[in-house]
């Protein structure tokens, strides 16, 4: 036989495959009915359980595996499509319902906000980004300015969450696990860290670089070329900037922004040395509020999920099942529990479309946690 051959013996199979998946899918409905009629909940996992073994003693043992993933992802097609058409509802989608209706409908120009660092730092500029007009208020940390939203401090925060050159901040996704805020807006800046030092410095005088661990990995290509320089971590750059215009040492230099060589009378030694030109940060805006602004496409989440096989993918053949793109997918351990992991997801899709009200009624059930972080759009 040739390769025609087979596909021609397989496009067959397949023809007699659909229609079967079609009336299965039709039955699944008709239970569903049932079950809204007689108050059964969709899941039952028991049954489902009870399926699998009889499948599997079905099944050639080369093949048990294959034939456990395709109905469990059959399994799962079933429950969403019995969800849909039940209108299942819950407190989470009754809270995104209720704060669609009280959110303003416009994003507002001046606020209290709170940011990591002092005058100058990248997230000074992301919030200036953010809002017209922002009251800022300046923590030393990023744990500070979480625990500043949640006390009521301040309505809004600015944080740092990943880089496109030196990843993702992890401190802030640890952070997040502790804390009760949520996500409300978020922008990518253009980020381009430059060597700054006193009036009068020249280059061949640096023998000491002040500035931010994140910024320091961004330019190692820059650092290389002066091993005689010595590299010191700061907490952010606009606080190198300030430690190098108030110190001494003639021979201190800072990787900071260009507004911090105005902030504190610093000048540009080198422009934009970081190793890659197309150098971004994004930064999301937090609130103690559950808020969610008009043309919001972008939702994140965090789940932890039961230790055992094949529970990741069941969320994400939900999000494959209902067509919702993922954006980002990161995980971080969790302190309390050995080789146990935290999920935080980026999804992409209209927080107005039925298919994400369906997603956020479903997703709950298939976790041991679940928090929903917020809906929202972002500046580019």
């Amino acid at each position: 036989m040739e390769l025609k051959d087979y596909r021609e013996k397989m496009d067959a199979i397949d023809d007699q495959l659909l229609p079967l998946f079609l009336q299965r899918m039709e039955v699944a409905a008709e239970i569903a009915a049932w079950k809204k009629a007689n108050g059964i909940p969709v899941l039952d996992a028991g049954r489902e359980r009870a399926k699998l073994r009889e499948l599997e003693e079905k099944t050639p043992e080369a093949l048990r595996d294959y034939t456990d993933s395709l109905y469990q992802t059959i399994f799962e097609l079933s429950r969403s499509s019995q969800t849909r058409l039940l209108g299942v509802t819950s407190p989470l989608t009754e809270a995104i319902e209720k704060a669609l209706t009280d959110t303003p409908q416009l994003f507002p120009e001046s606020a209290s906000v709170a940011c990591q660092g002092v005058e100058g730092a990248y997230s000074q500029l992301a919030c200036d980004r953010l809002f017209r007009r922002p009251n800022v208020f300046y923590f030393a940390s990023f744990e500070a300015v979480f625990t500043a939203i949640e006390k009521g401090l301040c309505r809004f925060g600015v944080i740092p969450l990943e880089n496109s050159t030196a990843g993702s901040v992890n401190a802030v996704y640890d952070l997040m696990q502790k804390h009760d805020f949520r996500i409300v807006r978020s922008v990518r800046l253009k980020v381009d860290h430059n060597l700054l030092a006193k009036p009068g410095t020249k280059l061949a005088d640096i023998r000491e670089i002040y500035s931010h661990e994140q910024a320091i990995s961004q330019c190692g290509a820059f650092l290389a070329q002066h091993p005689e320089i010595t590299v010191i971590r700061c907490e952010n750059t606009a606080a190198a900037a300030k430690r190098v215009a108030e110190s001494d040492h003639p021979g201190a230099a800072a990787l900071a922004s260009r507004s911090c060589a105005e902030h504190y009378g610093l000048t540009c030694l080198a422009d934009a040395v970081q190793d890659q030109g197309s150098n971004f940060t994004r930064f999301i805006c937090i609130a103690k509020k559950l808020e969610i602004y008009p043309g919001a496409d972008r939702t994140s989440l965090m789940m932890t999920l039961p230790h055992r096989p094949g529970s990741l993918y069941q969320v994400l053949s939900r999000f494959y099942a209902l067509g919702i793109n993922l954006n980002k997918l990161e995980s971080r351990p969790m302190p309390e529990r050995n080789f146990e992991f935290m999920f935080y997801f980026d999804l992409e899709t209209p927080v107005y479309a039925p298919r994400f009200r369906q997603l956020m009624g479903e997703l709950p059930a298939l976790c041991e946690e679940f928090s929903y972080l917020g809906s929202y759009s972002e500046v580019v």
